[in-house]
């Protein structure tokens, strides 16, 4: 199983474009409040088109109330002050890819807990930081990809050609 976890987000169209991809690939999505928006408003729905019954979405009041309930086993922190690329990740197993709020990212206290496990996705100098609904699509691909796309139609097909 692979867990997105949103730490604190602010921007309900990211936030619904996450969920549609979580919705496409069976990945369980674990949203940490506060959250910069209510995950009933329209916006966030309209976002998410109708995906959003097929998402299997968890929330939580903060940090510490989602590591109570789910551990820190196979976790890994996306952001871009990690000292190693994501493709050096061992994403096999069920995996837990935590990601910061978009005008902030991940907390210093947790990057520095976890440095072991933070990872960034390469990028030219002088960006910022890639939109987090690409970052998370980046991740959960390169994890489906380890696992060999498990319950995913079509892995694999080719179209034999006439």
């Amino acid at each position: 199983m692979i867990n997105v976890v949103l730490v604190e987000p602010e921007i309900p169209f990211n936030t619904g474009a996450v969920a549609r991809t979580c919705a496409c690939t069976g990945s369980r999505l674990h949203l940490i409040r506060p959250l910069g928006f209510d995950i009933s408003d329209s916006a966030v729905k309209r976002a998410g088109l109708d995906y959003w019954h097929l998402v299997d979405i968890h929330v939580y009041d903060n940090l510490e109330d989602y590591f109570l309930k789910n551990g820190d086993d196979g976790l890994w922190l996306a952001t871009t002050k990690a000292p190693a690329a994501y493709d050096a990740c061992d994403f096999t197993g069920d995996v837990s890819i935590m990601f910061g709020k978009e005008t902030a990212g991940l907390p210093q206290w947790l990057r520095e807990r976890y440095r072991d496990r933070c990872i960034r996705i390469p990028m030219a100098g002088g960006a910022r930081s890639l939109n987090l609904s690409n970052s998370v699509a980046i991740l959960i691909y390169e994890a489906l990809r380890q696992q060999k796309f498990p319950g995913l139609k079509n892995y694999g097909y080719m179209k034999e050609e006439a």
